[in-house]
């Protein structure tokens, strides 16, 4: 089985010995069966041993120890050339590291690069066509790991896969960028990339920590919808606002919600938060006028002061690359609001 839900079961995928020579009795030598258990990280549960056999037939473990002392012997990195992702945050990561040549499709939601969506064949994400994936020629799929009937379709065709489920935190993030990027051949440049959004990240925190001491947090509300649909800080966008030191009025509704609660314009009105962030102004065209014009909703204290922030959807909904400039607006807009002291 070819399940690949981490880095280090991606490996043995992307590592074969190449043959130079023949061994000492004549014989040809053979890519061997790697078997690489996975170490389990902070956010995944640790997954069974992955075994990725680069050989039709099974080799002595004689056989793997000439291999491993044969100087004549190379080993040769081959990394996945027709990359289909299932992901758009899988998408811009890969795009990221600099892997764009390497893709071969992208899922109908996938739009950035922007010429993803133009260039790319385009599949389905939500439900897709397994046939149709595989007659593309993938030889890697990048998925979100949501969708287990398709992750044994690709099991039972033999094609490697892996999963980047949603973060938990923006360390989720940065680790998942540097797992494809070793995956694709481009570990230096991912490395250099989780190096320079680490040094953005803690700009960021230091802007946040100058600013002066508030005798309360600032509570805010993010909208998803205009049906007031909003994130708790059990969510990857939600813990990037508490990161920065907001108080989220969705977290203090009682109902469960798995995260995604849908408020009441009472509850809003009542909990009067001091930002309000629009995260449908690309999709349900949401905008700060559009706000104001709802029913009392000129008394609160962010319509009233001017705190309402349109936000990107995409960026504001992914936990890839671009979530540092989702965070720099929020910092952006604390520094308005404290600037101000209203």
């Amino acid at each position: 089985m070819k399940r690949i839900t981490r880095l280090a079961a991606l490996l043995p995928f992307i590592m074969v010995a190449a043959a130079c020579g023949t061994s000492d009795d004549g014989a040809s030598s053979e890519a061997v069966e790697t078997t690489v258990a996975e170490t389990p990280s902070e956010t995944t549960e640790s997954a069974p041993e992955t075994t990725v056999s680069t050989a039709d037939s099974e080799v002595a473990e004689e056989s793997d120890a000439e291999v491993a002392d044969d100087p004549s012997e190379e080993e040769e990195m081959v990394y996945p050339s027709a990359i289909i992702s299932l992901s758009p945050t899988a998408t811009e990561m890969l795009y990221a590291v600099g892997a764009g040549d390497q893709v071969l499709a992208v899922d109908d939601f996938s739009n950035f690069p922007a010429e993803t969506a133009d260039k790319m064949p385009g599949v389905s994400g939500y439900d897709p066509n397994v046939e149709a994936i595989i007659g593309l020629g993938p030889d890697l799929i990048v998925t979100d790991g949501t969708n287990p009937d398709l992750l044994d379709a690709l099991d039972r065709a033999g094609i490697p896969h892996w999963e980047g489920p949603a973060a938990v935190t923006v360390d989720d993030t940065f680790e998942q960028i540097l797992e494809l990027g070793a995956a694709t051949g481009h570990a230096d440049e991912a490395g250099a990339l989780v190096d320079e959004l680490t040094a953005d990240l803690d700009a960021l925190l230091e802007r946040i920590a100058t600013l002066p001491e508030l005798e309360t947090p600032l509570t805010f509300y993010h909208e998803l919808d205009s049906t007031y649909y909003s994130v708790t800080s059990e969510t990857f966008i939600g813990s990037t606002y508490t990161s920065l030191g907001l108080r989220n009025i969705a977290d203090l509704v009682e109902e469960e919600s798995y995260g995604y609660p849908q408020l009441s314009a009472e509850f809003i009105l009542d909990k009067d938060p001091d930002i309000i962030f629009l995260a449908c102004t690309i999709y349900c065209g949401e905008t700060p006028e559009s706000v104001t014009a709802r029913p009392g909703w000129d008394a609160l204290t962010a319509v009233a002061a001017g705190h309402i922030v349109p936000l990107n959807d995409d960026i504001a909904s992914r936990w890839g690359p671009r979530i540092i400039e989702h965070m720099s607006a929020v910092v952006d807009a604390v520094e308005a609001v404290t600037s101000t002291g209203e």
